[in-house]
């Protein structure tokens, strides 16, 4: 069978490209032969179930694996007590009897009148006190049923058991139980819903740290990428498209998968940076990606994270990258966010920024009534995107939107308006980012790509003259980085102070800026 990049379900070396896994299964391993109990909580579509998978498939000898999931249980199940324990002895029976073949182990399961945790808790023990090798039960989609208190006792019973084993054996219960979901159940009060109260107590607190790095890494892209490139003969660059892959996505498992599969099985497997771009084009769209969907239901539903998200990617703001700051640990679990060189908070991936981008300037325009529609006036001729004209029509626009508008304007508004109206005219040819290190509430690099052309645009914050001239030398500096001996300055300036300045030319430090003053 021939295989193919994967981002639906599981992962199968056997049917899938996939990165090399050894590494974090031995962390995964090691955890798991001394006895730990731990959740792997990590973002949706981050390699959890394929890692719980792995556990089955290469931990069987060794010890009897039971794989449970709790992905589209009745709520009936959760009706009471008895119900619930019924229903895990299914589960159990069921595993068991498709999985170990090593003697019928599921009928202990399946002939057992249950009532209570306290008839479930003593059936563990006698199972497992009976099996011929440690077991362990692995539970997917646990944070599916973590804010019912039903669940929580179940967790509390085993964490009792837990705590026995120096006393009872550790034969009197599961060796390792291992819980893999979105939220970390050692802390449930993460689980912010509107509708709910916000639990503080977890009953699982015994749980080891599982700090097991699962992003891909460049090198890991490119190892996949020479497994297909030795069935496929492309010719590609394994180096440069492992980095090129990285730069949208920073290693997030789906997203990496994604990029792949649309290049191999829709842009006619254009393993180039330009077939990268229009992969990312593609996927930032949103359209059946449930990624992003959960990213807009998360934006809508939970304030606190809008607002978070808003400060960072539109004020420039950075916080310290402490889990003491329940907003950061948060953002974190859900992967929308990462620690920089400095210590600092930043956006996770370019694909999430241009999402988020996209989100919070088409919620301003409609909040404030502004329509900054760039119509097709000229701004590429000849497949050639005029950057200047792109610049100085953005600003004529801004300056009849705001004569009329009665709402006052923001300059960090400003510069969101930017991206959108920019977006709306490279929308399915160009893409742009933000370069992270110039990132603040003053100062914003823009790199923008159109076909095989290149832009840079710093937006900047009117601070006075002094500022504006160290405008420009940051902008010279940067493009001297780059390689690169034009650049475009689009200075915010709502007071009024500057706005009637002509967009020109200058030379500056060796370098020809345009500038133009909104």
């Amino acid at each position: 069978m021939k295989r193919r990049f994967n981002i639906t379900g599981s992962c199968n070396p056997e049917r899938h490209y996939m990165v090399d896994t050894e590494k974090r299964f031995d962390a995964v391993k090691d955890l798991i032969d001394k006895g730990e109990y731990f959740t792997i909580n990590r973002a949706r579509q981050y390699g959890k179930t394929t890692t719980l998978n792995l556990i089955w498939k290469r931990m069987s000898e060794q010890y009897i694996v039971v794989p449970l999931s709790f992905e589209g249980i009745d709520d009936s199940a959760f009706a009471s007590h008895e119900a619930f324990v019924k229903m895990f002895a299914r589960q159990m029976a069921r595993k068991l009897s498709s999985f170990n073949k090593e003697g019928d182990w599921s009928t202990m399961w399946s002939e057992s009148t249950l009532s209570n945790l306290d008839d479930l808790s003593a059936l563990i023990t006698e199972f497992c006190q009976k099996a011929p090798k440690p077991v362990i039960v692995t539970i997917d989609e646990v944070d599916k049923s973590s804010d019912n208190q039903l669940f929580l006792n179940f967790l509390g019973m085993l964490r009792n058991k837990y705590l026995e084993r120096d006393r009872e054996g550790m034969e009197s219960t599961f060796h390792s139980v291992v819980l893999a979901g979105v939220y970390d159940i050692k802390n449930l009060k993460l689980k912010l819903r509107p509708d709910a109260e916000r639990k503080y107590n977890s009953p699982w607190n015994i749980a080891a740290d599982f700090n097991v790095d699962m992003t891909f890494h460049p090198d890991e892209i490119a190892q996949m990428l020479q497994d297909y490139e030795n069935d496929e003969h492309t010719g590609m660059d394994l180096k440069a498209m492992g980095e090129e892959i990285y730069k949208y996505t920073s290693g997030y498992p789906y997203l990496v998968s994604a990029i792949c599969k649309l290049i191999d099985e829709r842009l006619d497997k254009e393993w180039t940076a330009e077939g990268v771009q229009k992969a990312v084009k593609i996927i930032a769209k949103g359209e059946n990606v449930t990624l992003l969907d959960d990213l807009s239901k998360n934006l809508e539903s939970i304030p606190e994270l809008r607002d978070f998200l808003y400060s960072m990617v539109v004020n420039g703001q950075e916080y310290t990258y402490t889990f003491v700051d329940p907003m950061v640990k948060l953002t974190n679990m859900f992967s929308y966010i990462k620690e920089n060189q400095r210590g600092k908070t930043m956006i996770h991936n370019l694909i999430f920024e241009e999402a988020l981008f996209v989100y919070f300037g088409n919620k301003t325009m409609r909040e404030q009534g502004i329509r900054i529609s760039p119509y097709l006036l000229n701004y590429v001729q000849n497949g050639k995107l005029n950057m200047e004209h792109v610049v100085t029509r953005f600003r004529d626009l801004m300056h009849e939107e705001y004569r009329e508008s009665t709402v006052p304007f923001l300059e960090k508004e400003g510069r969101l308006l930017f991206l959108t109206f920019l977006k709306s005219i490279i929308n399915g040819i160009g893409f742009y980012y933000v370069e992270p290190q110039t990132r603040d509430n003053r100062r914003m690099d823009l790199v923008v790509t159109y076909d095989k052309q290149e832009f840079i645009v710093e937006l900047k914050i009117w601070h006075g003259d002094k500022y504006e001239e160290k405008g420009r030398d940051q902008l010279s500096g940067y493009l001297a980085t780059r390689g690169m001996d034009e650049g475009y300055l689009v200075t915010f300036d709502f007071s009024k102070d500057k706005q009637d300045a002509e967009p020109q030319w200058m030379e500056w430090n060796g370098k020809r800026i345009f500038e133009v003053v909104v």
